[in-house]
């Protein structure tokens, strides 16, 4: 059956996948475009930008395609007041926030009249963002890269949230590889929509260097790790040498502080400096922040191929009654 559209706010993605803001410039325009093309929700990565250096890729996003555009913004940056209203001044059609909790975000949407959506980990969060005004809520869960705010499974995590919202729209987050896995989420858990990022990172639109994409590649379920971030909350990532120094509890601070990019930062290592070197294909100091399941993608295809592929195989068997998930 065909899936349904994805209504937010006033905003609508005839293809109900939200494709994930990784940042620090892993999805720029180059990424949020196509996607936006394809039908779905395409998310600038906003946190770790300059906000000028932010706007010019909004702008550039929102002169190339019609489609929706978010822009992800952490609430731990140091900046995070800045990065949205730059990012709504700019034109974002939307602003996805997570790694802490904002109640001030909520007015600001409603003073502007654009739509805020809240990545949760809890049912506590979900129902405070939507009493406060979320417009939509990003269930995020342990299979995701980055972050994390919980251990819970998506399987797990999902139907309790579930149970506590019912007024707007619910998304699903964390882990998710192919349409099946989608259509299992829409049609068995009841979510509305689906958010998809590591997938995107093994698209050939998606800015990150070929070793990046090649370190994806290779990785195996056993390379896919939790690490500590300075943010002060454990994250996954893919094994690097840096990684093994860090778990084996070796010195990786920086030394200096360059960005005081967050609001609070344990100063064990430069989570700013590592990133950027992952985005230029650092094998040996990067941080490859990776979700779970990304040992299961074995080839880098265009956004629409990945777009035909998620939605031939969920529609194959969404609302379906020979349907087993």
């Amino acid at each position: 059956m065909k899936l349904p559209e994805l209504k937010i706010g006033s905003f609508i993605a005839k293809i109900p996948i939200i494709q994930g803001g990784m940042s620090v410039r892993v999805s720029t325009s180059a990424l949020a475009v196509p996607v936006a093309e394809c039908g779905g929700i395409g998310t600038i990565g906003g946190s770790g930008l300059p906000v000028p250096e932010l706007q010019e890729d909004i702008r550039k996003a929102k002169q190339a395609t019609k489609g929706v555009i978010a822009v992800n913004i952490m609430y731990a940056m140091k900046d995070f007041y800045e990065l949205v209203m730059g990012s709504i001044e700019a034109g974002a059609d939307m602003i996805i926030t997570g790694a802490g909790f904002s109640r001030d975000i909520f007015k600001i949407g409603k003073q502007h009249n654009i739509p805020i959506v809240s990545i949760v980990s809890s049912p506590g969060l979900a129902t405070m963002a939507e009493k406060l005004g979320a417009s939509a809520v990003i269930v995020e869960a342990a299979e995701a890269g980055g972050h994390l705010g919980t251990q819970l499974s998506l399987r797990d995590l999902f139907p309790a949230i579930r149970k506590v919202i019912s007024k707007i729209p619910l998304i699903a987050a964390g882990g998710i590889t192919n349409g099946f896995e989608m259509a299992e989420m829409m049609d068995k858990y009841g979510a509305d929509g689906v958010q998809i990022a590591s997938r995107f990172v093994l698209s050939k639109e998606c800015a990150v260097s070929q070793a990046f994409k090649e370190a994806f590649l290779r990785a195996r379920k056993e390379d896919i790790v939790l690490v500590s971030s300075p943010v002060g909350m454990p994250g996954r990532a893919i094994k690097t040498p840096f990684v093994d120094k860090m778990l084996n509890d070796e010195d990786i601070s920086a030394g200096r502080c360059q960005f005081k990019c967050l609001k609070k930062c344990s100063h064990k290592y430069c989570i700013s400096e590592r990133l950027l070197a992952a985005l230029n294909g650092d094998l040996e100091n990067g941080l490859f922040f990776s979700g779970a399941n990304t040992f299961k993608m074995k080839e880098i295809l265009s956004v629409k191929e990945i777009f035909d592929s998620f939605v031939r195989a969920a529609e194959s068997v969404y609302k379906e009654k020979c349907a087993v998930y």
